[in-house]
């Protein structure tokens, strides 16, 4: 059984090519939270940890199920760190994911 995905990014919001904000929404048990604004500090902290995201957005009259893109990944490079859902990306690139 595949593991449920920690958080589901809906929208994010760039700055200069670089990932500033994502709007996310969060497991918490059996369930997600309402949207949630992450800057990227936060966002890179979870993905270091482990935890699981993707791009999707939630699935209308069914709480807590989601249609899923593809997965985030923290992508290093050097001493660069990247958010992106490419494994060999060279900046923050989240496909897939809207702008807000």
């Amino acid at each position: 059984m595949a593991k449920k995905m920690d958080g589901v990014i809906e929208a994010i919001r760039s700055k200069n090519g670089q990932l500033v904000q994502a709007r996310v929404y969060e497991r918490r048990g059996a369930a997600y939270s309402d949207r949630v604004v992450l800057d990227r500090k936060t966002l890179l902290e979870r993905l270091k940890q482990g935890r699981l995201f993707a791009v999707g957005a939630r699935v209308e009259f069914f709480g807590n199920n989601f249609s899923l893109g593809k997965p985030v990944l923290l992508v290093r490079r050097g001493e660069q760190e990247f958010i992106s859902t490419r494994a060999d990306a060279e900046r923050d690139d989240v496909e897939g994911a809207p702008l807000f």
